[in-house]
């Protein structure tokens, strides 16, 4: 990803502790960087209209932003308001999907920012909130800044009132103070010191007002479409593997209009929703992962053999050894010479060709085995890859332990040596890419990775044993489940946006 100039080093945060950073005070900064805020958004065009009329009051300069309405096929279609920021535009979905993310691909797609925002249509923000968000992307660009916000039931307003209110910085002076409701989240961020002890904070991260730069979001290929609900902590989860820092800015003040998911009649059944495919795309919410005999579309450990040179029972042993390990959810990544076994040809038997065919063969319908060429530079968007010779595979218990182990040690990379045998590496994606991003030319990646979140070494024998409270399966410390509030929900131009 550029750095601002591409000259000057990016800052080293240490897991999500942002304090290095010191954003400029609101209003005694020249804002540079041009900024798109994309709002997708289906029918409620009065809230739209609101929503238009704070934009319209920013102190983010207007020559520098454009705003983009997603229109997911409302019905009848949305237009724009008289009362709007001066460079917005309406763009409409492309065939092939519905839904926020969807939405948000599309505009995405036609944004030209370097900031991309991404708002609700029925948020009332202050006027300084594009400010004190993008102000933070100024500093460095791997950011994802969070706005805050209030819920309340819509008032009967105008558009011009609420320019009025916004412009005089007081926009919640148009709420009944009594009848406005905190937000979950925030009294997370709160507890937490504004995320920067937190272990996941891309939790907190859900939709209605979050901003990043482009390379950063451009890295993670934008939103998976299929995900209807929730896909806002899903594509935050994706930033966290990316090595995402999280800062919410409580100068970045707004109010939703409408109460949270959760109150609505449907509320519970919102959340299984959200529930159902947070399971399947983020391995850390072990707590929605309790059935042993599923299958994840996003495993929880990834482990990487070479298998270059290896005959065939050498690298079944190995597979099957993974495989009947205590952890479920986990791939495993063969490298090695593959290529040569397209196209139908057949190899003589005694050949490392013929005993790759072999391999193939047995693991080919297996979609837990995986065939490269080359292992990618990061395990993502699963957050643990573990790396071993091809004849010293992992001990049935050994990865679940080691997991559990980072996970509440908070260490980034752990380095497993053999007295007198071979050494295996288990690392954390989001540490390994954050280190990918930092290290300067030549600079060792475990070096980096030791100052953004550690480094430990211990010898495999250590988690051979479980100790007696060590006996159920891993479970990410302090994951607790997201409310619907937190859930409602250009690609590198696309693995996710479609045509």
């Amino acid at each position: 990803m550029a750095h601002l100039t591409g000259v000057e080093p990016r800052p080293r945060i240490r897991h999500n502790d942002y304090s290095p950073l010191t954003p400029p005070p609101l209003g005694s900064w020249s804002p540079t960087l041009g900024a798109s805020v994309v709002i997708p958004a289906h029918g409620g065009q009065h809230r739209l209209d609101l929503t238009l009329a704070a934009l319209a009051a920013q102190t983010y300069p207007a020559r520098l932003t454009e705003v983009i309405v997603v229109d997911d096929r409302s019905d009848p279609p949305l237009r724009l308001p008289g009362l709007r920021p001066e460079n917005t535009r309406i763009v409409s979905v492309p065939a092939g999907g519905w839904g926020a993310g969807h939405a948000m691909n599309a505009g995405i797609a036609a944004a030209e920012g370097e900031i991309v925002q991404r708002l609700d249509a029925d948020m009332v923000i202050s006027r300084e909130h594009l400010e004190a968000l993008f102000r933070w992307h100024h500093l460095t660009d791997y950011l994802v800044t969070i706005g805050g916000k209030r819920f309340a039931e819509e008032p009967a307003l105008t558009p011009g009132q609420v320019h009025d209110a916004v412009r005089r910085g007081s926009p919640e002076d148009l709420f009944d103070p009594s009848a406005l409701v905190s937000s979950s989240t925030e009294e997370t961020i709160r507890r937490l010191d504004g995320l920067r002890a937190s272990k996941n904070p891309y939790q907190v991260c859900t939709g209605p007002t979050v901003s990043l730069r482009r390379a950063l979001l451009d890295e993670v290929r934008g939103f998976d479409p299929e995900v209807v609900r929730g896909q806002d902590t899903e594509f935050a989860y994706r930033l966290a593997q990316a090595g995402a820092v999280f800062v919410p800015d409580p100068e970045a003040r707004a109010v939703h209009l409408g109460l949270p998911a959760q109150r609505s009649e449907h509320g519970r059944a919102i959340v299984r929703l959200v529930e159902a495919h947070l399971a399947q795309r983020v391995p850390l919410r072990r707590d929605l992962r309790k059935e042993p005999g599923r299958r994840w579309r996003v495993p929880y450990v990834e482990v990487v053999f070479d298998v270059a040179g290896a005959d065939e029972r050498r690298i079944v042993a190995a597979v099957d050894a993974v495989l009947r390990g205590t952890l479920p959810d986990v791939a495993v990544t063969l490298t090695g010479p593959w290529t040569p076994l397209d196209g139908g040809r057949r190899w003589a038997p005694g050949t490392e060709a013929f005993d790759l065919a072999l391999v193939r063969a047995a693991f080919g319908p297996d979609a837990r085995v995986r065939f490269a060429g080359s292992a990618a530079p990061t395990a993502a968007p699963i957050p643990f890859r573990y790396t071993a010779p091809i004849d010293a595979p992992p001990a049935p218990a050994l990865l679940e332990r080691a997991v559990r182990a980072m996970l509440e040690e908070r260490v980034g990379l752990l380095v497993l040596e053999a007295p007198g045998g071979p050494t295996a590496t288990l690392e954390r994606t989001e540490a390994v890419a954050r280190a990918r991003l930092l290290a300067a030319p030549g600079e060792a990646i475990a070096d980096v990775v030791a100052q953004t979140h550690g480094v430990r070494h211990a010898t495999p024998d250590e988690f051979d044993k479980a100790p007696p409270a060590a006996r159920k399966p891993a479970v990410t410390p302090a994951a607790a489940p997201a409310s619907p509030e937190d859930q409602a929900p250009r690609a590198r131009r696309g693995l996710f946006r479609r045509s």
